[in-house]
């Protein structure tokens, strides 16, 4: 099956075709680093990491960069509380962001590039499109004309006459239309631009701005707008015609709207074959948001819930449909993670059982297996949707339990061909732990149930029966069957 994608370009669901058939250049607008990442950010981070993941998987030799956005006001606003100046705070961000992205087992990047060492590349898209007449200077600053860019709008399905003034409202008076964007601005940060964004403890405005970064240029000592940062790192690294642009949903006007006006005037090509958009994880009603402060920071997610329920919690909702973020999706997630775990390592210890054997054949359980990767993949060709792909991984463990539970001798091929199919898909795809160092080892699980089985036996030596049966349950209260026998206690992960 063909893999499709839904293009917010065409509005449609289209077969995916790359320039390259043996390669994809795959691009998403990363953060500005001025906040901890949250788990709205992480959605988007995790969905291209399975994007990247399923297009390897495939055969593709993807090309995956994503941008750290390390000049802005928001960060400024931020100095004297995480740094004194504004590239302190943005080195401080960036570690954040990294540190998060591998604490959620993403693959790397092959690049990832930061605005504030891509300016000159910047100021050389800008003196292109001035060249070409897509874009004039006034006062030092320098802005795109989008009436010269006849397209303008095809992304968003938005008329000229009916888009809004963009920017800041005092560039308007040097505009020649209200929707002209700023390529260049000419000075540094204006301490009102910053007032509202401050917290408790950063610094006085007018101090944070004289720590503001800037640059020579043609037009003024200033910075970039922030548009044309993505435009300028994008085709750096991967040329001037890009497969996949991803990017979360409220990207797509005015941001994603202006990459494509300012990049396809610049260097006369389409710049992005096919625009993929992360709908927006929701809590209460409203978008997670820093500026909200309704937000679940990616650390404090992790080290509640571990790496491998975040990642279950943020595929069980596909990309292209809008997610929540609740007390109960967050069980749903746990018990769907600790069900998938589960019925692995029972695959796991039955395939390696005395009783599983080379002549038995459970037809059952051969034809789950099948099933189960061809429903996979069908779901992954199907605009990766990963709500499905873990559905076929339930119902594949869910085999694997009847198997066990049902037979007295076991079918080690079809044992060995589950395992290893949820190793591939659900470890090599969606990036799950399974098997691994993150509670997936299952000889560490047992050393442990042994040694605090032989601290309960002990205690109960010792007299100290009702500590004995406190560590019973313990023991029983992760998962863990346990049965006294004339020999000893005996017990069952899972």
């Amino acid at each position: 099956m063909t893999l499709r994608v839904t293009n917010t370009l065409t509005g449609e669901r289209e077969a995916f075709e790359p320039r390259d058939p043996d390669s994809v250049l795959l691009y998403y607008c990363g953060l500005t680093t001025s906040d901890p990442a949250h788990l709205g950010h992480a959605r988007g981070w995790v969905h291209v990491d399975v994007m990247h993941r399923w297009l390897a998987h495939l055969g593709y030799d993807v090309r995956h960069v994503e941008n750290f956005t390390d000049v802005n006001e928001k960060i400024v606003a931020r100095v004297g509380e995480n740094g004194e100046s504004e590239a302190d705070v943005a080195r401080h961000y960036v570690q954040s962001v990294i540190d998060d992205m591998r604490a959620l087992n993403l693959r790397r990047a092959e690049v990832y590039p930061r605005v504030s060492e891509h300016v000159p590349e910047i100021v050389a898209m800008v003196e292109t499109l001035i060249e070409k007449g897509y874009a004039y200077e006034a006062n030092g600053s320098v802005y795109f004309d989008v009436t010269t860019f006849e397209e303008y709008g095809k992304l968003s399905n938005q008329q000229l006459d009916e888009i809004e003034a963009q920017g800041d409202p005092d560039e308007q008076s040097e505009k020649r239309n209200p929707a002209d964007f700023a390529l260049w601005k000419a000075g540094g940060v204006d301490p009102a631009a910053i007032e509202d964004h401050q917290h408790e403890g950063a610094s006085p405005p007018e101090a944070a701005c004289e720590t503001a970064q800037t640059w020579d240029s043609p037009w003024s000592e200033g910075r970039p707008g922030w548009h044309i940062e993505c435009s300028a790192m994008s085709t750096t690294h991967l040329g001037e015609t890009i497969d996949i642009h991803v990017g979360g949903q409220d990207l797509v006007f005015p941001h994603h709207e202006n990459e494509i006006a300012q990049s396809e005037a610049a260097t006369g090509q389409q710049f992005a074959r096919h625009w993929l958009h992360v709908r927006l994880l929701e809590t209460k009603g409203e978008k997670m948001s820093s500026s909200l402060g309704n937000f679940f920071a990616v650390e404090a997610a992790v080290d509640e819930y571990g790496t491998d329920v975040v990642r279950t919690f943020l595929l069980s909702t596909a990309y292209h449909n809008s997610a929540v973020y609740s007390e109960a999706t967050i069980d749903e997630a746990i018990e769907r993670w600790e069900t998938l775990e589960r019925g692995y390592e029972r695959a796991v210890r039955a395939c390696d059982d005395v009783d599983a054997y080379a002549t038995v054949e459970d037809d059952t359980l051969r034809t789950a297996v099948t099933t189960a990767r061809e429903h996979f993949e069908t779901a992954m060709n199907d605009d990766f949707n990963t709500r499905e792909a873990l559905a076929a991984l339930t119902e594949l463990v869910g085999a694997v339990n009847v198997h066990v539970d049902e037979q007295s001798s076991f079918d080690y091929r079809a044992l060995r061909e589950a395992v290893e199919t949820i190793e591939e898909l659900g470890g090599g795809v969606l990036g799950l732990s399974f098997g691994g160092s993150e509670g997936g080892d299952v000889s560490v699980a047992e050393d442990l149930v042994e040694l605090l089985l032989d601290v309960r036996e002990a205690e109960r030596a010792a007299g100290n029966y009702e500590r004995a049966d406190e560590l019973r349950d313990e023991v029983e209260s992760l998962g863990v069957e346990v049965q006294d026998t004339d020999d000893g206690p005996t017990y069952r992960l899972g």
